[in-house]
């Protein structure tokens, strides 16, 4: 067995990581090797030395690939490097003393309280499952905070409505549980209803199911948030992604404990959930501004 496969099946086997983050870690090191070919005239990642690697980041500059891909690309590469070092074929990473690219920090803008009140109280939805099933996507997202993949691989068997909480399959295959809102339990209840009567169900373990009775995919919920907030907002960015930001702002935003919300999205380092702070802090400064006595004129 090459390198390789041998560093596929440790990511998939002992690092436990999604089919789909294994093959974007082969597909980097397989576009790494083809560049050593065409500019090094050799093939083996093994014994790539670290200004090939440099010659390679700015060819990705060159062609105008963002730091942050790039960055991610690197970071294959640290990881394969890592295998061969514990692995004890490799004495000294080559990327031992790469910092990686500064990327610009994004700050994102959640939605308003008041967008949320239109989009869950004032739109109309289409009758039967699929608006039922819609409301219960948008309010789940901005009630549990949970991630669009974590959404579409909800098991019917792990949404508890007697505890009212869900459990749900994070990032390398972390379960969290989640506590649910009494008003979600009955929308909930409401979508049972109306699920049982589809003509026919495929993927039955699936909560969420499309109206052919199959699950939903990626693409069909990013339509879906995009589509209603297009309704009431302006904002540039509309995706499951935003509403996961805004549950966590608005949270935030009434007192809630950091390290309680850094639970609840299932975030491995406080360092994940503070980039949610942004806002929260605007909102303070935004009291205190108009609160405080020394601010009178």
């Amino acid at each position: 067995m090459d390198n390789l496969n041998a560093f596929r099946e440790y990511l998939a086997l002992e690092k436990k990581y999604s089919a789909h983050t294994v093959m974007a870690y082969e597909n980097d090191l397989l576009f790494f090797r083809q560049y050593l070919v065409g500019a090094f005239a050799t093939d083996q990642l093994e014994t790539a030395q670290y200004p090939m690697i440099r010659s390679w980041i700015v060819s990705l500059v060159d062609d105008g690939i963002s730091t942050t891909t790039i960055n991610r690309k690197i970071s294959s590469l640290k990881a394969f490097y890592k295998f061969l070092l514990k692995t004890g074929q490799l004495e000294v990473s080559p990327l031992l003393k790469h910092k990686a690219l500064k990327t610009p920090k994004k700050v994102q803008i959640p939605f308003s309280e008041n967008e949320l009140d239109l989009v869950l109280n004032q739109l109309r939805y289409p009758d039967g499952f699929e608006g039922v099933r819609d409301k219960l996507i948008i309010d789940l997202f901005y009630t549990t905070g949970i991630r669009r993949a974590e959404l579409i691989g909800l098991q019917v068997k792990n949404v508890d409505l007697g505890s009212g909480v869900i459990k749900v399959l994070g990032k390398r295959n972390k379960e969290r549980i989640i506590p649910l809102l009494p008003i979600i339990v009955k929308e909930i209840e409401v979508y049972l209803k109306e699920r049982a009567d589809l003509e026919v169900i495929v993927d039955e373990g699936y909560f969420f199911l499309m109206l052919k009775g199959v699950k939903l995919n990626e693409s069909f919920v990013y339509r879906l948030i995009n589509s209603y907030f297009s309704n009431v907002s302006e904002k540039v960015k509309k995706s499951p992604h935003v509403l996961r930001h805004t549950f966590a702002t608005h949270l935030l935003n009434k007192g809630a404990d950091l390290n309680s919300v850094k639970e609840l999205l299932g975030h491995s380092s406080l360092a994940s959930t503070q980039v949610y702070t942004h806002n929260s802090l605007a909102e303070l400064q935004k009291v205190h501004g108009t609160a405080h006595p020394r601010n009178r004129k």
